[in-house]
């Protein structure tokens, strides 16, 4: 159980961390790519960050619904729950939003994709934040 808890923290914390760069950082720098090496790049980028980002979204969903059945003392069914609703909404946005944007960009830089990858990966941003104040919350309740 400890470890199941211990590591939906990691995974939540590292992902939340992972998409402020992004957020901040990487997605708007992708306009700053000039010419024929931007298909390359977007593409090596997409394979690089899945490589990356992967095996934590996998970790976190496995442990997020495994903390339905096994809850550490002190952890309460509506803050898994809630948890789990917020990874729905990080999941629909990524398959809904992100990813087709990162598909166009991959064919060549487009500013209309750009401008909206950007701007909605605030949703996934900002969801996974809450995540993070969530697990943290968790961590109290179990730590006292």
């Amino acid at each position: 159980m400890k470890i199941i808890f211990l590591s939906q923290i990691a995974a939540t914390l590292l992902m939340t961390g992972i998409t402020w760069f992004a957020q901040v950082v990487h997605y708007p720098l992708l306009g700053l790519v000039k010419g024929t090496s931007f298909q390359e790049y977007q593409t090596a980028n997409m394979r690089l960050t899945t490589f990356v980002v992967g095996p934590l979204i996998g970790a976190e969903g496995v442990t997020a619904f495994l903390l339905l059945w096994q809850r550490p003392p002190g952890v309460l069914l509506s803050q898994v729950l809630i948890g789990i609703g917020l990874l729905a909404v990080i999941w629909l946005s990524t398959a809904f939003l992100q990813v087709p944007k990162h598909n166009i960009l991959a064919q060549g830089f487009d500013v209309g994709a750009h401008r909206v990858l950007v701007i909605s990966n605030w949703i996934r941003t900002v969801a996974w934040s809450l995540r993070s104040l969530l697990v943290l919350w968790m961590a109290v309740r179990v730590t006292g």
